[in-house]
């Protein structure tokens, strides 16, 4: 009999098309979540819908299935379940739902025209003239794409927009120049290392600007709101004081990461003279170079609002909005035909897992599980008597990796913040409010090191497949620690020399 059972769980190992421990581990996390009574304050539905998300969170951790799989498991039982509607047409409306969200799409379509820097060449191009000037070694390229990350983001308001759509197809061309391909199994000679800085530049620089990602004007409101208007984030206020911690994180971390995730090839003396004997052999700009390139020009103006800022506000223009006019541009050009919009996996596979975890996200926010996590945090810290010092630093921890649930940096701060900031100031004395009003602010862009789906930016340069999940998250959750260090302890000395506390 056991010998039967030992011949059968090794068929099934290895016939069916997931890894079947782990398919078991998650199985019995549901079940498990699914048994224990609902908490006070949720509903039997909002709690069956934490279990699938968390179930969800955990089989994709466990790699039972391809990631995009895992999503369409999440939606196929949202659907069934009918958890978040008393008619399975309106589960599966909501289960859907977030497919029509812009912020998906804005990815889907960066993902694809990144695909036109390849085919022209002009990826390969950009790539080759930043080894030409930095490429004696890895690290140097790494602070390339950094500063490229920083001069682009007072400009542009859209984070994804400069982090997938701009850098990151950059930091692809660099890292295929160098033969450091995932299909090919050489993602570490000095891939996964750039697509770290790539992504981890992103989140520091999103924090140092109002105008460097979407939801910062929601913060600034929301701060001056809980502090009864005394304290106002203009755009030079929040420049400024984010501007010391910001470039002490934006310069530590390709370091930290070069220890975390050292490349294979860390120094690369030949380099700089191949770099520029293959740009002599390109020769100059071929007409589909020029076009990606004004393309792209184009979307970094509208992108940073350019239009707007001259013309006034009737020519703002939605990010997504203008990723979909490059698109068609290059399409319309014959930059881009139909088949490399088609064949471009990585995107269609992003819109799947993505959109299922932003509608996992947008549906826990719904059903009021995200409510009813903040005031519960929010009465336990009073209720515990704790120093201020102390409540300030578990709200601020409790907000950061809360993120853990989101998908969306906009849905999270929409959701929690302001709960968190009114504790907050119903908590801090008076002489120390905007101090803790400003590591807040730091936090909300802080937390979008931690997981592969925390942004826009995230999926799309974790779909590129030059990094692991786990390694994204073991980094992540370093650095967030790391940047939060530093805006605590930097941050809040450069804000006593500024006098705001």
């Amino acid at each position: 009999m056991l010998l039967r059972l030992q011949a059968a769980f090794r068929y099934f190992n290895q016939a069916v098309p997931f890894r079947l421990i782990p398919a078991l581990i998650t199985t019995a996390v549901l079940l498990t979540l699914l048994v224990i009574p609902h908490p006070a304050g949720l509903t039997a539905g909002a709690w069956t819908l934490v279990a699938i998300f968390l179930t969800t969170i955990v089989a994709i951790i466990l790699k039972v299935m391809p990631i995009g799989v895992m999503a369409l498991m999440a939606i196929v039982i949202v659907a069934l379940s009918q958890v978040t509607s008393g008619s399975s047409k309106g589960a599966m409306a909501d289960a859907l739902g977030s497919f029509s969200s812009p912020l998906i799409w804005l990815i889907v379509v960066a993902v694809l025209i990144s695909r036109g820097l390849k085919k022209t060449g002009l990826g390969n191009r950009i790539g080759l003239n930043f080894i030409a000037l930095l490429g004696k070694r890895t690290i140097g390229i790494g602070y390339g794409l950094a500063v490229c990350e920083l001069v682009l983001a007072p400009f542009t308001p859209s984070n994804t927009a400069r982090g997938g759509g701009i850098v990151h197809p950059i930091m692809k061309s660099i890292a295929a120049s160098f033969d450091s391909d995932p299909a090919k199994g050489t993602e570490g000679k000095v891939g996964t290392y750039l697509a770290l800085v790539n992504y981890h530049a992103n989140p520091i620089t999103s924090t140092m600007f109002v105008t460097a990602t979407a939801p910062n004007p929601l913060v600034v409101d929301f701060v001056a709101r809980a502090s009864g208007q005394t304290f106002q984030l203009s755009w030079t206020t929040w420049a400024l004081c984010m501007a010391l911690p910001g470039l002490v994180c934006l310069f530590l971390m390709p370091l930290i990461i070069y220890l975390l995730a050292p490349p294979e090839l860390k120094q690369t003396p030949d380099a700089i003279g191949f770099a520029r004997g293959e740009l002599a052999r390109m020769g100059p700009l071929s007409a589909s170079e020029r076009v990606m390139l004004g393309t792209f020009g184009l979307l970094l103006v509208l992108w940073a609002n350019v239009p707007a800022m001259v013309f006034g506000s009737a020519f703002t223009l939605d990010p997504t909005v203008i990723a979909f006019v490059g698109l068609f541009i290059l399409i319309i050009t014959g930059t881009l035909d139909w088949d490399d919009i088609l064949s471009e996996k990585s995107a269609w596979d992003t819109l799947i897992w993505f959109g299922a975890l932003v509608m996992l996200a947008e549906q826990l926010n719904k059903m009021g599980v995200i409510a009813w996590a903040s005031n519960g945090m929010r009465d336990a810290i009073v209720a515990s008597g704790m120093g201020w010092g102390a409540a300030a630093s578990v709200l601020v921890l409790a907000f950061v990796f809360s993120h853990y649930l989101f998908a969306s940096t906009t849905a999270h701060i929409s959701a929690m913040m302001f709960a968190f900031l009114s504790v907050g100031a119903a908590l801090v004395p008076g002489q120390y409010l905007v101090l803790f009003l400003l590591m807040m602010t730091a936090a909300s862009g802080i937390m979008m090191t931690l997981t592969h789906y925390a942004t826009g930016t995230s999926p799309i340069i974790f779909g590129s497949g030059y990094v692991t999940m786990g390694l994204w998250w073991k980094v992540g959750f370093i650095m967030c620690l790391f940047e939060l260090a530093v805006f605590a302890v930097v941050g809040g000395l450069w804000w006593k020399m500024l006098g705001y506390w």
